[in-house]
């Protein structure tokens, strides 16, 4: 069950994904915000400021994929949704936002199919378009079904803030399906403010507690509640709350207050922890922020805290469930997922994002045995992503190597520069590896010549040339005149290395270099895991 698809979310639901299988659904879209997204990657010290690449553009316009959409939404057989959104384009046009809310209806319709009737959907999104997100949403999952608009502050102050409101929270809407959901509700702890305020009594070992009463309305009264205890009756109408022989235990344990005032009523000594703490409530200021130095954070653009997954995971679904992110870009869902003891599945369009999970889940939890479906396995489905996205298919090569891509197609020219490998074989800086990658029919000779002119000009040891189709003599030759990489320590490596993909993935080939690292120098590790440990809030 535990598997990551690589390709459109609404494809792959359809196709995938069986009717009222998915007990949770948590998806974090674009937003509609008309902007780039770049992914940071780590860099060896030494090197210039972290390296980055555009791992998504989130902005939406209106064409023939929108108009096909459109389309599909008129003539599936829920009319409401149909009828909201013939309003919407009445009312908007077709617009960029059309587009936007016509991807995320068609998207909504398909989760909705696959959700249990005990299950429930997070959607998480910011003010951008949370407002037409919602009545999407309402006409959906019907609006008796909306449960709650969850605030979460992301981020600290701005100190830039101009003519408006800082902005520092996203929103996150709660559906069920049905009445039946399921419900775990947590408590936060008591902050020390509230302790010193509502605990306001302090005991002879300097404990907080707080009084609580010890009778009840005679309409509770039953056989050994009505009684004298230690010179004391109840007030008129009311009884003890509990038996005798409950009583003189309470006693005994020192959990009786009595009055300073002879005559006053005893009350119940209550310490914070015999209580569970505040019941989880709809603000929600207790999750770390993502800083850039989070001990956590992969680089990912819009990665969020993995104590705020686990919240949403552990409140709406139990052990053994399955959870769905559709737009799951670097796995916190299903990283939650699988640390609570979940099932998971998880869709991205990106090969950047299931790279990323895969090292990820990997680093995290050793051992783990998952599926990647839709990534390439053999040459055919190689030569079938190259054809369909030049981009995906470079990024996809060059986690054949465990390069991280550089520098991403809007960044123009790539100077002859695919991928970036780092390998320290000595005490001095971390060493650079050129990637260059070849997705077309033809490859020759002048590839390989311009490859040796990048390794020149950016001063690299070695360079990796990865071809889709096989080299030619001339383009073998060539690269032997590169000569050998002598490492301090560990010998001589070919300069400049083909490799090709149907060799990479059957095994036949591998890249040749030195690296003492063990591949450290290329991407953030995530930490390893406990399983079933709640991650630390604040």
């Amino acid at each position: 069950m535990n598997t990551l698809f690589f390709g459109d979310c609404l494809e792959i639901i359809k196709e995938q994904i069986p009717d009222e299988s998915v007990d949770l659904i948590y998806l974090d879209p674009p937003f509609n915000s008309n902007q780039d997204y770049n992914l940071l990657f780590k860099m060896p010290k030494g090197h210039a400021v972290d390296a980055q690449i555009t791992a998504f553009e989130d902005s939406w316009h209106w064409g023939k994929q929108a108009e096909r959409e459109f389309d599909l939404i008129l003539h599936q057989p829920r009319t409401e949704v149909s009828e909201l959104m013939l309003a919407l384009r009445r009312f908007l046009r077709e617009n960029d936002l059309l587009a936007y809310l016509t991807m995320m209806a068609s998207r909504l319709l398909a989760l909705h199919r696959v959700l249990k009737d005990t299950g429930s959907l997070y959607l998480h999104c910011d003010s951008t378009a949370s407002h037409y997100l919602k009545i999407v949403l309402d006409a959906v999952f019907g609006k008796e079904n909306f449960k709650n608009e969850l605030i979460w502050q992301r981020t600290s102050g701005h100190a830039n803030v101009s003519r408006k409101y800082g902005v520092i929270h996203d929103t996150i809407l709660f559906y069920s399906k049905t009445d039946r959901f399921s419900w775990n509700l947590l408590h936060t702890p008591y902050s020390e403010d509230y302790i010193n305020t509502f605990f306001d009594q302090v005991d002879e070992d300097g404990k907080h507690y707080m009084r609580r009463d010890l009778t009840a309305s005679m309409q509770r009264a039953s056989t050994g509640q009505l009684y004298e205890w230690k010179g004391v009756k109840p007030p008129p109408s009311r009884c003890w709350a509990m038996t005798e022989a409950k009583m003189d235990e309470l006693e005994t344990q020192g959990r009786i207050h009595w009055p300073k005032k002879s005559g006053g009523m005893p009350r119940l000594k209550i310490y914070p922890e015999d209580v569970p703490g505040i019941p989880l409530q709809d603000l929600w200021l207790d999750v770390r922020v993502m800083h850039n130095r989070s001990a956590e954070r992969l680089g990912y653009p819009t990665q969020k805290p993995l104590a705020l997954l686990e919240r949403i995971i552990q409140v709406s679904s139990n052990a053994g469930d399955v959870v769905l992110d559709p737009f799951c870009g670097c796995g916190t869902a299903v990283h939650a997922a699988q640390k609570l003891g979940r099932k998971w599945i998880g869709i991205d369009i990106t090969h950047l994002a299931i790279s990323t999970i895969e090292q990820r889940l990997n680093n995290a939890f050793p051992g783990i045995i998952f599926d990647v479906q839709g990534v390439p396995r053999d040459l055919a489905s190689a030569q079938d992503l190259a054809r369909r996205d030049k981009y995906q298919f470079q990024w996809w090569a060059c986690s054949l190597v465990n390069a991280q891509p550089h520098p991403g197609k809007k960044k123009g020219a790539d100077s002859g520069i695919d991928g970036l490998l780092y390998f320290r074989d000595d005490d001095s800086l971390a060493k650079k590896i050129i990637v260059s990658v070849k997705g077309g029919e033809n490859v020759s000779v002048s590839m390989i010549r311009d490859l040796k002119g990048v390794l020149e000009r950016e001063k690299a040891q070695i360079g990796l040339f990865i071809t889709l189709a096989p080299p030619t003599q001339p383009m073998i030759k060539e690269a032997i005149t590169a000569g050998y990489y002598a490492s301090p320590l560990l010998g001589s490596y070919p300069r400049l290395q083909i490799l090709t993909v149907d060799g990479l993935l059957n095994g036949a080939e591998r890249a040749s270099y030195p690296d003492l690292s063990r591949g450290g120098e290329t991407f953030k590790q995530a930490k390893p895991e406990i399983s079933g440990k709640q991650d630390r809030l604040l």
